[in-house]
Parts: structure tokens; C-alpha cells; sequence
């Protein structure tokens, strides 16, 4: 060591022991070729999606979450084990998994993070979930496709534990209505850099604009929520158990932008409840199309109520006609959803006249008056049944007063009567 190095650090000397190395290793490299050589002088980096560090609803914890899963994926490849609630609070340096559990259920929410399926062995024992995660929020179409579940999670959502999970997914649940209302085709697929250049207006501009998976309206309720201090951050630093909703029917499918995960568990899930969508009191209940899927009768359910009560059902069994039809060679229907969306735009404007429907609303007729006689057939047997055998205890019973008038014996009693 010369003189003049007696005041460096150590990680000095150890960088000019690697610079020499190096230099060494060049100059014994054969071939005249001229090329220069870098050493990069730093700690590792990793580069993350600009939009999700400037994501307006995404809370600082959200965002660490997100960035965590996407550091393991990149440490050890594309497909890897789901991160565990206790790494990943352990990683964000938060001290609750509920905290985590509220992170992942928003991701979920606002379509950073899909649940694409859930994964059973043959006993039906749970094995684990597979998430993908994304660089941006999908579009609806894509998540509806991907997260067989999505629908219906938005609507537990509404019941979290967590106030901002439920703000997130109403405002989800009301961006999509709204955009019903206005006559929108939710599923439309819309240019990736049209929904690119909405998200940059959003987060460069003061007034609130769309984003991604909320409206200008919606932006500017989760904004003022916000700045008034509605978000409550107790639990980020108690110790609370962990509650989140991850409902999904095992399906394979990929996304592009996306790496995928499984989150195992040795635990037994409890059995899962199918819910169906509801109706309020009083309303009749909707008969859907079997074709249609969970996701898709919630979306359903919410075109529906933008036309009138008495025009639902025939809309339901004009888009079940149409189906049918396909296998009389029409053209299939490859987007059920816009042409339900078609459906209740022509019942809006007075245009809709039941063609198809027609058959299918006069076999289900049919099938109510097969079940009403049968059921009818089903009471008059019951009731003969019981008038032979009232006929048949009062017979006997003026039988045995003929018999104790002219003071016989009583007649025993066989072994069938007794019984």
C-alpha cells in the first residue's frame, strides 16, 4: 500500500482491486477489437412503473406492497411463490398483516394486482391462489376475463373491515354505473395510449380527471376524502388478524405486462357460498342466460337497471334467443356484454321489439305450467290419500260400536293396524 492510500475506506480499496482485476481480465481477452469497459460504481437498482409511484389513489403503503411482489418476482423469475402477508409487512416495515391484507384487497380493487385463480388438489384441499401483477390497472374487459371473481369481490368489498377499501370499490362500482348511464360500452377495448395519456392528465393536472378504473367524479369524492383526513391509518401499526377477500374459480390464462404467483398455504378453506345477485324486495326475480358468468350476470344486473322493470326479463331472453340461434348457423356472439349493452340502448330509445326472445319466453311459460300441474297433481293424490284413510279409520271405528251393541267380542287388532 503506497502513502498515498492510507486515508481511503476499505470499499475503496476493495473497488480498485475489482478495477485492476478487470483490467487484468481485458487485457488477456484475445482479439484486436477496440471496446471500452464499465464498472458500475453503485448499489443495486431496480426500476419501477412511473405511474405507480404517481398513482393518486394508491396509498404510500399500496405502493411499497406492489413494489415488494415486484422485487420478488424480478430476484427469482417471472413465476414464482406469492410473497406471505408476514414478508411482505416484515419488507414495508408495516407491523400488521391487516395492513397488508387492505393493501393487497386495493391493488385488487383498482386491477394492479388480478386474482386469476385458485388452486385445489383432488380432494378439493386449497393449495394456493395465482395472482398476476401488472405495470399499469388493467381494463375492465381484461380483469372480467382474468379474475372470474372480480364482480362479486367488489361487492364484498363494500362490507370490508377497512373504510378505504370500501371507498376504493364503490368508486369502482360507481364508475362503471356512471358510465352506464351515459350510455358507455363498459367492455369496449380502448387504446392502450389513449388510457395512458388520461392517467398522465390526471396525475399532472389539479382538477380532477378519469383514472384508469374511476371517473372525474369519482376522483374528485376519493380526492376530498383524502384531503379532509377520512382515511382511517390505525391499523397500519397494530397487530390485527388478517381479513381480506380472495373468492376465484381455478382458471388458466395469462396476461401480457404481468408476472404470475402462487400463494401457498397449508391451511382448509371453509366451503365457498355462490352468491347470486340480488333484487330488492318486491322485484321479480331475473331468469339470466346459463352462458353468461358470474362476472358477467353482476355487469348484467347493472345494465338492467337502466331500462325499465317490465323490459328486463324480455332483454334476458332476447340475448338466451340469440345464443340458441347460434347453433342454427348464425354468427356467434363473441361479446355478450356489448350486445347486451346494445339491447338496453334500444329498450332506452323505444326501439326494442322481442324476436328471439319470444320462443324462449313461451317455453319458459310452458315449463311453469308443466311444474303448476304437477304440483297440483302431486295435492290431489296427497288428498286421496287422506280421505281412503279417514274413510278407513271411520269404518272401522262403526264397527266396533256394531260390535259392542250386540255385545260381541272386540276384534283384535292385526299387526298392520296396530302399527
Amino acid at each position: 500500500m503506497d502513502e498515498g492510500s492510507r486515508g481511503l475506506r476499505p470499499e475503496t480499496h476493495a473497488l480498485d482491486a475489482l478495477i485492476q482485476a478487470t483490467i487484468e481480465r481485458v487485457q488477456q481477452e484475445s482479439g484486436t477489437k477496440q471496446s471500452d469497459t464499465m464498472l458500475f460504481m453503485g448499489n443495486r437498482h431496480q426500476a419501477f412503473p412511473t405511474l405507480v409511484v404517481q398513482d393518486p389513489v394508491l396509498e404510500p403503503v399500496d405502493k411499497l406492497v406492489w413494489m415488494v411482489i415486484m422485487l420478488q418476482a424480478q430476484e427469482i423469475g417471472g413465476s414464482t411463490a406469492f410473497p406471505s402477508y408476514e414478508y411482505l409487512a416484515k419488507k414495508t416495515n408495516v407491523s400488521s398483516t391487516s395492513t397488508i391484507s387492505r393493501a393487497i384487497a386495493i391493488l385488487r380493487a383498482t386491477r394492479w394486482l388480478t386474482l386469476c385463480a385458485r388452486l385445489r388438489e383432488a380432494s378439493g384441499r386449497f393449495r394456493g391462489n395465482v395472482y398476476a401483477l401488472h405495470d399499469e390497472p388493467l381494463p375492465l374487459v381484461d380483469v372480467l376475463h382474468l379474475d372470474p371473481d372480480y364482480m362479486q369481490f367488489l361487492q364484498q368489498s363494500l362490507g370490508h373491515h377497512h373504510a378505504r377499501v370500501r371507498l376504493v370499490a364503490k368508486g369502482v362500482l360507481d364508475t362503471i354505473d356512471e358510465d352506464i348511464q351515459e350510455g358507455l360500452d363498459i367492455c369496449a377495448q380502448g387504446h392502450p395510449l389513449e388510457r395512458r395519456m388520461q392517467a398522465a392528465e390526471a396525475i399532472q393536472q389539479d382538477s380532477p380527471r378519469r383514472y384508469f378504473a374511476f371517473s372525474a367524479k369519482v376522483m374528485t369524492r376519493l380526492r376530498n376524502v383524502v384531503g379532509e383526513g377520512g382515511t382511517d391509518h390505525r391499523d397500519q401499526n397494530s397487530k390485527a388478524d388478517e381479513t381480506g377477500f380472495q373468492i376465484s374459480n381455478p382458471q388458466n390464462s395469462k396476461s401480457s405486462s404481468c408476472s404470475s404467483y402462487i400463494n401457498k398455504t397449508t391451511t382448509t378453506e371453509p366451503a365457498e357460498e355462490k352468491i347470486i345477485s340480488g333484487h330488492a324486495e318486491g322485484e321479480p326475480s331475473l331468469i339470466y342466460p346459463k352462458r353468461l358468468s358470474d362476472n358477467q350476470r353482476e355487469l348484467a344486473d347493472r345494465y338492467l337497471k337502466s331500462v325499465s322493470e317490465t323490459a328486463r326479463q324480455p332483454i334476458l331472453d332476447e340475448l338466451e334467443g340469440r345464443f340458441r340461434s347460434e347453433q342454427k348457423g348464425m354468427k356467434p356472439v363473441y361479446d355478450e356484454m356489448r350486445f347486451l349493452h346494445f339491447l338496453c340502448r334500444a329498450a332506452n330509445k323505444g326501439e326494442f321489439v322481442p324476436n328471439l326472445g319470444i320462443k324462449v319466453h313461451d317455453e319458459r311459460i310452458e315449463r311453469e305450467k308443466a311444474r303448476l300441474r304437477y304440483l297440483k297433481q302431486q295435492e290431489q293424490s296427497l288428498a286421496e290419500v287422506k280421505r281412503r284413510d279417514s274413510s278407513s279409520a271411520s269404518g272401522q271405528q262403526q264397527l266396533a260400536e256394531l260390535r259392542k251393541s250386540l255385545n260381541l267380542p272386540a276384534r283384535p287388532q292385526t299387526d298392520d293396524e296396530s302399527d
